[in-house]
């Protein structure tokens, strides 16, 4: 029996459950089943490395940001056959997030809305638990950390709060994403404004060098951006990306359109929109990134992927590498097969 049956025959028990809670079940029983050698009963991708932004990635399906929060599930996720697995967002002081209920599934559009709000245990917990990882010790693979700002913190001082982490996550990342996209983060978002992102990037570029001659490793730095964004917002972000030689974009994040789903049960719940609705507006950033950055800089593209052909086209646009996150929700580990079938030369 194929794995896409298996979870879909699964799947509605496992949709009787509160989206959190079921969320808080399944990592740690992946966590477990790993330890015990069960996930080596999984079909993975067959090896199809690609090197991007100087760094060899085994396939080019990675696991997006937000699954894993606090880098806890590390082996457990990777056991599943990813190229490669991003964790985070992680900021510096721990922070619970925002009040429950704020995980809402969508079925009819195959969506969630979240409204999370960067819970996590802070940097310390989270460096503590990739350097716990079997993942990270034995150097099994390509590992992405994602840093964020505090709640508490105010937006003209968000770069102190990127500055920390970036120094706490960098001896231990493979590369390293800055989100300044959730729109879950009161302000977040106006990082992506032209001077702001301007200002931010001089200091983290400048940090990354300091970094790298101190560690004596350069680990490369991501920008993740909104879907919601116009089309000389992507100009100005992709002119700051090539000025301060930033060494790769994610496009996307969750978007704060509710148009498709606003009519549906939980439609008009705030939060950031993922899954299928996020699709069409992430492929559009993609495309217009590519065509402003040339050649000159790689795009990891997510958002909405529920199955291979969804992959192959953000290839088709201009990403080098693609994301899943949503679509396992809805699809199941089989779909990262999938996507890296499709995505064979």
């Amino acid at each position: 029996m194929s794995q896409k049956l298996l979870y879909a025959l699964g799947r509605p028990l496992l949709f009787t459950l509160n989206p959190e809670t079921a969320h808080n079940v399944t990592l740690p029983a992946l966590r477990g089943a790993a330890a015990l050698g069960l996930t080596g009963l999984l079909s993975k991708p067959a090896p199809d490395p690609r090197t991007v932004m100087g760094i060899t990635f085994p396939n080019p399906v990675g696991l997006a940001a937000g699954l894993d929060k606090d880098g806890a599930y590390i082996d457990g996720l990777s056991a599943l056959g990813f190229g490669f697995i991003e964790v985070g967002t992680v900021t510096p002081k721990p922070q619970a997030g925002n009040p429950k209920p704020r995980i809402f599934r969508i079925p009819a559009k195959r969506a969630v809305i979240n409204r999370m709000g960067f819970n996590n245990g802070g940097v310390d917990a989270f460096v503590a638990n990739v350097q716990a990882s079997k993942f990270y010790q034995d150097k099994r693979g390509v590992l992405g950390l994602n840093i964020g700002k505090n709640a508490s913190t105010p937006i003209e001082n968000a770069v102190d709060d990127y500055l920390h982490c970036l120094e706490k996550v960098y001896p231990y990342a493979s590369y390293v994403t800055v989100n300044i996209s959730s729109p879950n983060t009161a302000n977040l978002r106006q990082l992506q404004g032209a001077s702001e992102l301007d200002a931010l990037l001089t200091r983290l570029k400048e940090a990354q060098l300091r970094l790298a001659d101190q560690h004596k490793r350069y680990v490369p730095l991501a920008l993740k951006i909104a879907p919601d964004v116009d089309g000389d917002q992507i100009k100005d972000i992709a002119a700051a990306l090539l000025r301060h030689k930033i060494d790769g974009v994610i496009a996307t994040n969750t978007t704060l359109s509710h148009r498709l789903v606003d009519r549906m049960r939980h439609g008009q719940e705030s939060g950031g929109v993922s899954g299928e609705p996020v699709f069409d507006l992430s492929n559009i950033v993609i495309r217009a990134l590519r065509q402003e950055l040339g050649d000159a800089l790689p795009i990891i593209g997510v958002g909405g992927i529920m199955r291979g052909a969804d992959a192959k086209e953000k290839m088709n646009l201009g990403a080098s590498l693609v994301q899943l996150y949503t679509g396992l929700i809805y699809q199941g580990p089989g779909l990262i097969r999938e996507c890296a079938q499709a995505l064979r030369p």
